[in-house]
């Protein structure tokens, strides 16, 4: 117990937006910023397990603040935080894929948004107990060693094989407009030069009778 109550005021310690905005917090109300993170995250739990709107507010968690930091870390000189950041987006990645074929099963389950929500929170955490460091580092970079060569490969034939088809796709259209352009032609050719209006032809009578005269 002593040990989660120190990770959790380490936490506390860390500077970033959520951190910040518990200290403003705390200079207005007096209030210990201890008592209003666990306050913060009581309401939260409870708002997940029987609030509405339960899956936006968990993906927005997920997604949100993940993003301003991801920003933050790619204007900042430093290479740490931008590799950090690009691990849980690896994760979140996978997981959602894993939830797109598993949430119409998962979602029925009772605290399951909770459940997610404090997964999310689990890879976003910064330190050493990093929820998306551990998965990537054990689950996600071995496999990832063991068939990166064999994905390589698949993907450069599925490569090829859609630059065939456009070069195919784009033959076949050009054949095809050459085909109507020739079949065009000798229409308009079999047409001939268009007959002499009827003032025309009064005309040149005119002048016919006029040299005759």
């Amino acid at each position: 117990m002593d040990d989660l109550r120190q990770r959790f005021e380490r936490l506390l310690e860390q500077r970033n937006l959520a951190t910040e905005a518990l200290e403003v917090l705390e200079a207005k109300t007096g209030v210990d910023k201890r008592y209003l993170a666990a306050g913060a995250a009581i309401l939260l739990s409870l708002y997940l397990l029987f609030g509405y709107g339960a899956s936006l507010l968990c993906n927005l968690i997920g997604f949100v603040y993940p993003a301003y930091a991801s920003i933050k870390a790619i204007e900042s000189p430093s290479k740490e935080d931008d590799t950090v950041w690009l691990t849980y987006w690896v994760v979140y990645s996978l997981f959602g894929l894993a939830e797109f074929f598993s949430d119409l099963l998962l979602s029925w389950f009772p605290f399951y948004y909770a459940g997610k929500c404090i997964f999310l929170l689990f890879c976003m955490i910064p330190g050493p107990w990093n929820g998306a460091h551990m998965l990537y580092h054990r689950v996600i970079r071995p496999l990832f060693l063991k068939h990166c060569e064999a994905v390589d490969s698949v993907v450069r034939d599925l490569s090829g094989r859609a630059l065939d088809m456009a070069a195919g796709i784009t033959q076949d259209v050009l054949q095809t407009l050459a085909r109507s352009r020739a079949l065009v032609t000798p229409a308009v050719m079999a047409v001939g030069p268009p007959l002499p209006s009827e003032p025309a032809l009064a005309k040149v009578r005119l002048t016919q009778l006029q040299k005759d005269k």
